[in-house]
């Protein structure tokens, strides 16, 4: 093995680096192609990335090669009413020869000390070098519930949102929030009672057969549970007759059962809130 230049610095990942950071991907991670990679980035380019913090990532970069690749998610959200920066750490990867250098990159990526970084889809064997990096787990598993068969047979109507249906009497950001995610392909729902209450749900398959809808936003687990009747009979006039939903342990309230695993992480001042994944790798890119 020839020895590794020493000319090695992160930056942030700029236009110009765009095709050659998709072959990077594409070389890391072999099960998704090429075009996925170019279809991520066209996402990461639209979204309202807050001023002041990288578009797409960062690269590891040697005599200004990109070598190595961390993309970053970052975005505004509401925290108790406060508006805080979010970010999911998505894909990375560093080629074999400068693996050496990819604690460098990763120490660039969580540099922000605002900024609350949440991982959702560690690898198992990944799990203890979070854990060094300051992660802590916020939440343990997955609920699978059957909304149909939850909550009273009436109840408020569920209403789809998406280009050309915009709730107007929504505040600015759960609008947008809606809208955009419809644009990603998820369901945006509002149930109306004393005010509208919104829901984003993507759709998944169980061992490729029966579809389910993962919940990726709400403002609280506990509206769910109010509205899981309609939004259960909602989706199952759709052939959805599951929802999963991030949690701790059951759910009371819900039929259904909890799964331990598939845990997620945060570091940084605000844990984030089970049910809400939203501007995440999951809902963006489809992973």
């Amino acid at each position: 093995m020839s020895p590794v230049p020493q000319q090695i610095r992160c930056r942030q990942i700029g236009a110009e680096d765009i095709d050659t950071v998709v072959g990077l991907l594409t070389r890391g991670f072999p099960v998704r192609s090429r075009d996925f990679w170019v279809v991520t980035f066209q996402r990461l380019t639209a979204h309202p990335t807050p001023p002041g913090f990288p578009k797409y990532g960062y690269v590891l970069a040697c005599e200004g090669i990109p070598v190595g690749v961390i993309l970053l998610i970052f975005s505004t959200v509401i925290v108790e009413g406060e508006t805080r920066i979010r970010c999911n750490v998505s894909s990375w990867y560093v080629e074999p020869i400068f693996r050496s250098y990819a604690a460098m990159l990763i120490s660039h990526a969580l540099k922000h000390r605002n900024v609350t970084y949440f991982n959702i889809t560690p690898d198992r064997e990944t799990l203890p070098i979070l854990e060094a990096q300051g992660y802590a787990r916020y939440c343990t598993g997955r609920f699978v519930a059957v909304p149909l068969f939850s909550g009273r047979s009436g109840g408020p109507q569920v209403e789809v949102v998406g280009p050309n249906v915009c709730a107007d009497d929504l505040p600015p950001f759960d609008r947008e929030l809606l809208l955009t995610h419809a644009d990603y392909g998820c369901i945006s729902v509002t149930c109306r009672s004393d005010r509208r209450h919104p829901f984003v749900f993507f759709l998944r398959r169980r061992a490729r057969v029966i579809p389910f809808a993962y919940l990726a936003y709400c403002r609280h687990v506990e509206e769910f549970v109010r509205f899981a009747g309609p939004l259960g009979r909602f989706l199952a006039q759709r052939g959805i007759p599951l929802v999963v939903l991030d949690s701790n342990g059951p759910i009371r309230g819900l039929v259904g059962r909890y799964l331990d695993g598939a845990p997620k992480y945060f570091k940084g001042p605000d844990q984030p809130r089970l049910g809400d994944i939203a501007y995440s790798e999951r809902v963006m890119f489809g992973v």
